[in-house]
């Protein structure tokens, strides 16, 4: 597998990387480090995680899968030398009282206690691509639609002052380069241009989701990652697991439901824009194009977003080796231009339902 640049930086990783947010909930520690391990071996040598991580959030998991990768790190240490580690500073935390006691702000100072937090836990010396995990605006992200002046903030930490706290942990030699992450257009574009007028860090990465049932980074956002010369980093590439046709039966809470599967395990993902009645009957007919086509469900959503020029590092989310193989089997599978008709015919139709 040929490595890619991220963005600007002088960061080459792998074009999948292995998301690592179900560690601590639905992976247990050894099970994680075994992931970790075929991981490594099957080529895939870039990481992703967070310090809100384990999914979905709560006070016991918070900072879990951080300690769970410091464990294996310390264990092998040689592996440190060949992964590329991309971990996130949480945004404003709106209610989850764990995240600096529920402040609705994101200062300098809280950017740089998060970075020393994430390198103790992991116990390396720097983080190769630190990134913000959902802007300190107010933006319309996580299942909003739309962007509402009446709720901006002028007294939020600015982007300016981000910025200035990613050039302190770039200069003290703990981060590499640093990333954004459920971003916006308007976003990205002044990240760049405030960098640019102030000789400070530019944006490398932005990480939002991407996938057959939510493609919203092609209205608008892939315009300006092409342009500003910033990698997309593709997660929930099978949204959230609709796209492996697991719930095409039984949906979530059904007789048939898959009972390990997140969507049945917790009520909280299925209040998200992936639990929504549309984002099922749509992953239902991208499914059945993908089996009319000869194709496992996971294998076309997968060769789609590996193969779009959007799309710089893909990250997989798995429980099991056995998924992560499944996974990693797909590079290389082209989807041909008679089914990728097919696939924007249904998304004129239905647009991008898990947005």
């Amino acid at each position: 597998m040929q490595t890619v640049s991220l963005g600007r930086s002088d960061l080459q990783v792998t074009p999948i990387c292995l998301g690592t947010m179900t560690f601590g909930e639905q992976v247990n520690e050894a099970d994680a480090h075994s992931i970790l391990d075929r991981s490594l071996e099957r080529g895939v040598k870039f990481i992703d995680t967070a310090e809100m991580y384990a999914v979905p959030p709560r006070p016991e998991t918070f900072n879990l899968t951080e300690k769970i990768l410091g464990s294996w790190f310390a264990k092998r240490p040689q592996a440190r030398q060949q992964m590329v580690v991309a971990t996130k500073v949480a945004g404003p935390s709106r209610g989850m009282n764990w995240v600096r006691n529920g402040s609705n702000d994101l200062t300098a100072a809280d950017i740089e206690a998060a970075c020393e937090g994430s390198l103790r836990r992991m116990g390396i010396d720097v983080i190769d691509l630190y990134q913000i995990h959902w802007p300190v605006r107010h933006v319309p992200a996580f299942g909003a639609m739309y962007f509402d002046p009446q709720k901006d903030n002028p007294q939020l930490t600015p982007i300016h002052i981000q910025l200035e706290a990613m050039q302190r942990l770039i200069k003290a030699g703990k981060v590499r380069a640093f990333g954004l992450s459920n971003e916006t257009p308007y976003g990205v574009h002044e990240f760049v241009r405030l960098a640019e007028q102030y000789g400070l860090p530019r944006v490398a990465t932005v990480q939002n989701a991407y996938n057959l049932i939510n493609r919203s980074v092609e209205n608008a956002l892939d315009e300006t990652l092409h342009h500003l010369q910033v990698s997309l980093l593709a997660y929930s590439p099978l949204g959230y697991g609709l796209l492996t046709g697991k719930y095409d039966k039984g949906g979530a809470t059904g007789p048939e439901a898959p009972p390990a599967a997140r969507m049945t395990l917790f009520e909280s993902a299925r209040k998200q824009r992936w639990g929504r009645s549309e984002s099922f009957a749509a992953a239902r007919r991208y499914n059945a194009l993908a089996q009319e086509h000869g194709l496992t469900p996971t294998q076309m959503a997968l060769a789609f977003c590996y193969t779009k020029w959007q799309v710089t590092s893909t990250i997989i989310g798995v429980t099991t080796i056995a998924q992560l193989d499944e996974d990693i089997d797909v590079w290389g599978r082209k989807l041909s231009p008679e089914l990728l008709q097919a696939i924007d015919q249904i998304r004129w139709e239905l647009r991008d339902p898990a947005v």
